[in-house]
């Protein structure tokens, strides 16, 4: 028999062998019944253990970082601490002022430390972080979410050549990766600029530093606003000039950028002005426009004071201004809305848009599906007229 023909045998031979094997998979036989009542359950407690929806987390120590910041370690109660990306945040719930809410905050501990480490800022005009700095002390009790988000490093997307762009708290998430990578050994060429105000602001300068005296594939390059007189570190903000010169040339780099929402936008457009694709430009947002009237297709001749009508379907009639993003006023009532980015990315907030029409800014990461089904984003949507919407 010809060579040709002994092939073409044999892959007949395999093909039956494989149609045989795939028949047998799908009739019931003596395995195990993954459709069983008892295994669904067993699955769900182990899924529930590695990935909790809920976690209490109990202040273990405090650490001050700066005049205006702290790092608050945590051990959870209610089970073992589950596992996370790095890059990840949890979602604390608090109640403030008779104001039930909740805000995120990325965790800046790595993943698989003993504790899990929040580091927070003190910012007198936020709401929740105040409170958090000035009232959390050891032994405390916080109910957070499990780990969630999407800023972490994708080793077949991102490749080995990053460039951190961090401002002010925005570093949080950074000190994981860097923790993470460097505690990991992993082959990764990082810099880290971190833009702050002043130099007293810089957030683990210390360790930082000895971070990269010690591992020639990381670089970390403070970079300040505001300097004192005879400050000889590097001056400014982080536009493309100064990337340009500290980072080089942008070819095959991927570039993450978390801070105040300020930084974000001129950080974005900074790197789009070096012609960096937008695929490698992986962001995280914090939080919402400082003054959403400024943003670009704000209807003209809206007032950010101006207050209008909400019906709350089933609920309640509230008031909401056209310059806060509806979460807030309807957690300012007293409803509960599922929350987690607060920034319009995740959609855990969403709520449907009976009647009325909302602002929402071009930054904001809406899914289309959502809008299609007439969904919003409370926590980036902003009333521009009398709204009904259903929780």
């Amino acid at each position: 028999m010809p060579l040709e023909q002994i092939s073409w045998w044999q892959d007949v031979r395999e093909y039956r062998r494989v149609a045989k094997n795939r028949k047998a998979l799908r009739e019931p036989g003596k395995g195990t019944d993954y459709t069983d009542e008892r295994f669904r359950d067993v699955v769900n407690r182990v899924v529930a253990r590695i990935h909790p929806k809920r976690m209490k987390l109990r202040v273990k120590e405090i650490l001050p970082q700066t005049a205006t910041a702290k790092t608050f370690c945590f051990e959870r109660v209610d089970g073992p601490l589950p596992p996370f990306r790095a890059g990840q945040y949890v979602n604390v719930m608090v109640t403030v002022e008779g104001v039930r809410t909740s805000r995120p905050y990325s965790i800046s501990s790595a993943p698989g430390a003993e504790r899990l480490e929040l580091t927070l800022r003190n910012k007198p005009e936020g709401f929740v972080a105040p409170y958090l700095f000035n009232t959390l002390k050891v032994g405390d009790v916080l109910d957070t979410t499990g780990p969630a988000g999407h800023f972490y490093y994708e080793p077949l997307i991102d490749g080995e050549d990053l460039v951190f762009l961090a401002g002010g708290s925005g570093i949080t998430p950074f000190m994981s990766m860097i923790r993470d990578a460097l505690e990991r050994q992993r082959p990764l060429r990082i810099h880290l600029l971190y833009g702050c105000r002043m130099p007293e602001e810089v957030m683990f300068k210390g360790e930082l530093e000895k971070l990269a005296a010690n591992h020639p594939g990381f670089t970390f390059s403070p970079v300040i606003s505001e300097p004192p007189d005879g400050y000889e570190g590097l001056k400014g903000f982080l536009d493309s000039t100064l990337m340009e010169r500290l980072v080089g040339d942008v070819q095959g780099k991927t570039f993450y950028v978390c801070g105040p929402r300020v930084m974000h936008d001129f950080c974005v457009a900074a790197l789009k002005e070096l012609k960096v694709p937008e695929r490698k430009i992986r962001q995280e947002l914090y939080g919402t426009p400082e003054d959403v009237s400024q943003e670009p297709g704000w209807p003209e001749g809206l007032s950010r004071d101006m207050v209008f009508e909400v019906e709350v379907a089933g609920k309640k009639m509230i008031l909401a201004r056209a310059g806060e993003p509806l979460l807030n006023a309807l957690e300012r009532s007293g409803l509960v809305v599922p929350a987690l980015c607060r920034s319009g990315e995740c959609s855990a907030c969403r709520i449907r848009l009976l009647t009325g029409k909302v602002f929402v800014p071009s930054q904001a990461k809406v899914r289309e599906s959502d809008r299609k089904a007439g969904y919003i984003h409370s926590c980036v949507s902003y009333p521009v007229g009398n709204l009904k919407v259903r929780i």
